[in-house]
């Protein structure tokens, strides 16, 4: 079966895990802090590593003071973390619908959703496709709230030249291994602001502080560590962070990579009956992480299911959030974002990943049309 994604490791990444497993520090050692360095460099803004990209947006929507009571307005066009992590700290979850074109956060969409009890809003990078950030900071600017940025799919995108990470107040990253760049299971936080850099990493490191300043009893002793409000353990270790550090290396490689795959399926594909391909907006320069495209006339479970069948790894992504029973049972009913749903309906990412071969891209090209016919 080919996969509609597939990590890229070779072995520059082999040997830097094998360096630090063959060091003295398997985590809380220097390579997170390189990682974080070299990150930070690349995306515009600090960074915490973490271990995954739920644990990112869960350690964001802490930093930026999500609690009982408040609500988060975010897109259903997403996967469940996005809403679930403000979810388990006792928010309300707000669903605002799409944009048609890029299935991303309608600025419009999330402007009326805003209500006083409104925290933050959450937009999601789809595809690796930017959110509309110059809308978005407007409307949370002017509402007093955080904008969050869930850019699981858009490391190595650019917004009118800016680099995703810079955009948002706080912008969540994942590296699962069908992601951008890779540290088998990770992720990041990234941001601007000291006092919101520091809450994350707190956070991240079960609320530990350790600096004399900060204790509120620092002539304890020198192992003295104190809690002042509550964390989880959220590390990524150093074997981890090598990976991805030497992934960092090679983004720009997979970048190319990944451009060159879409322009082959933007010229190939290109007015096919029955088929709509992904827009692109002119301020967004995407790293893709996903080429998804539309099928039209009801025709997506057809086609998926023969695409299967033929060995080809399409992926729906993603069924409406507040489909999934969870939030069914806390009330929301399907029929409250009808782009988002439409757009789901019709959605079916085809492979892409940087070690596509044209070939095997082919293979895609040729049993899509030809199951369209």
């Amino acid at each position: 079966m080919l996969p509609y994604g597939r990590q890229s490791v070779d072995e520059s990444d082999i040997a830097a895990v094998e360096k630090v497993l063959r060091s003295d520090w398997l985590t809380t050692g220097p390579v997170v802090t390189q990682f974080e360095e070299a990150l930070a460099a690349r995306v515009g803004a600090d960074c915490v590593a973490v271990s995954s990209g739920t644990a990112a947006l869960h350690v964001a929507y802490a930093a930026v003071g999500v609690g009982p009571g408040d609500e988060v307005v975010t897109t259903p066009m997403t996967f469940v973390a996005t809403a679930a992590a403000a979810a388990l700290l006792g928010a309300r979850i707000v669903f605002a619908d799409v944009e048609p074109d890029t299935a991303n956060l309608d600025p419009a969409a999330a402007a009326a959703a805003i209500t006083s009890k409104t925290k933050a809003v959450a937009a999601v990078d789809y595809a690796g496709h930017p959110a509309d950030y110059d809308a978005l900071r407007a409307i949370t600017r002017d509402a007093g709230v955080s904008l969050i940025a869930d850019a699981a799919h858009a490391i190595g995108s650019r917004w009118r030249g800016q680099p995703v990470g810079s955009l948002a107040d706080v912008t969540t990253f994942s590296f699962f291994p069908t992601k951008n760049l890779t540290t088998a299971e990770g992720g990041a936080v990234a941001t601007s602001d000291p006092a919101l850099l520091d809450r994350a990493r707190r956070f991240a490191n079960q609320g530990m502080i350790r600096a004399r300043e900060r204790l509120r009893y620092p002539d304890e002793g020198g192992w003295h560590q104190e809690v002042h409000s509550f964390g989880l353990n959220y590390r990524l270790p150093d074997v981890l962070c090598a990976l991805g550090l030497s992934q960092l290396h090679r983004l720009d490689r997979f970048r190319a990579a990944r451009a060159r795959l879409v322009e082959r399926y933007n010229t190939l594909l290109a007015d096919v009956p029955g088929l709509r391909l992904p827009a692109r907006r002119p301020e967004a320069d995407p790293m893709w992480h996903l080429y998804p495209v539309r099928i039209l006339d009801g025709r997506r479970r057809e086609v998926y299911e023969r695409m299967r069948a033929a060995g080809i790894g399409v992926q729906v992504n993603y069924l409406p959030v507040y489909w999934h029973p969870v939030f069914e049972d806390l009330g929301y009913r399907r029929g409250m974002c009808p782009v988002a749903e439409q757009f789901y309906r019709e959605e079916l990412s085809l492979p892409l990943f940087p070690d596509l071969t044209d070939a095997e891209q082919d293979r895609v090209i040729e049993t899509l049309i030809k199951i369209l016919q």
